[in-house]
């Protein structure tokens, strides 16, 4: 069994390729980005993963997304698509600013290409799951999400086998407020105020899918 396993790990090391007959090429995206472009940059990541986890696997240490807290690495796939994006879509720059909304935002109209806050632009986010997704605000945004299996750091104590990271779906759509639910906190709660995007929003970015990764 442990050898088993151990195949398992090494296997696992190699994430997966994105099947390109698998990106819908009606999709619309805004400022000239393309699926093209988005499956680009969605394959530099998979690079990326690949080297760090051959790396660290050569030296007898767990993969990058099972010892990072789940929600670090699902930022660190997040920040890495908004960085790399427009690199093939020369429309697009990741924004400069500290925190600022929206991650990607047209080349050349902000100064610096740095905004605080701004409708114009693309969101990005990476998840986990398949829908309920959350911002902090319930805000008009063209919002794009890559959906991703792959392991996390609570697999060991829930006995989850070694699997390679893929990316199972991307989706994404202009946003209003309507399609946000406020979620809020209580006086005495410690949770960071979130807002999720409702059915309605996930409805709109489902009939804009751009990438599903074959069953």
């Amino acid at each position: 069994m442990t050898n088993d396993l151990s195949k398992l790990e090494e296997q696992a090391c190699n994430p997966l390729l994105v099947d390109a007959a698998c990106l819908n090429k009606d999709a619309v995206i805004p400022y000239g980005c393309t699926v093209s472009h988005i499956c680009a940059a969605m394959n530099d990541f998979i690079d990326f993963l690949g080297f760090i986890n051959k790396q660290l696997h050569s030296r007898s240490m767990p993969r990058l997304e099972s010892f990072l807290m789940p929600a670090n690495f699902s930022s660190l796939v997040g920040e890495f698509m908004a960085m790399t994006i427009p690199k093939y879509s020369p429309g697009l720059i990741k924004n400069k600013y500290h925190n600022g909304h929206p991650d990607l935002i047209p080349l050349g109209v902000f100064a610096d290409d740095a905004v605080l806050h701004a409708k114009d632009g693309i969101e990005v986010k990476a998840s986990r799951h398949l829908s309920g997704w959350q911002g902090h605000n319930p805000e008009e945004v063209w919002l794009l999400v890559f959906a991703f299996d792959a392991n996390s750091s609570r697999d060991e104590l829930q006995g989850g086998l070694p699997k390679p990271f893929r990316f199972s779906q991307v989706l994404g759509a202009q946003l209003t407020k309507d399609d946000w639910k406020f979620s809020g906190r209580s006086e005495t709660s410690r949770r960071t105020i979130t807002a999720s995007v409702t059915r309605s929003g996930y409805e709109k970015m489902k009939a804009n899918w751009i990438y599903r990764a074959p069953a």
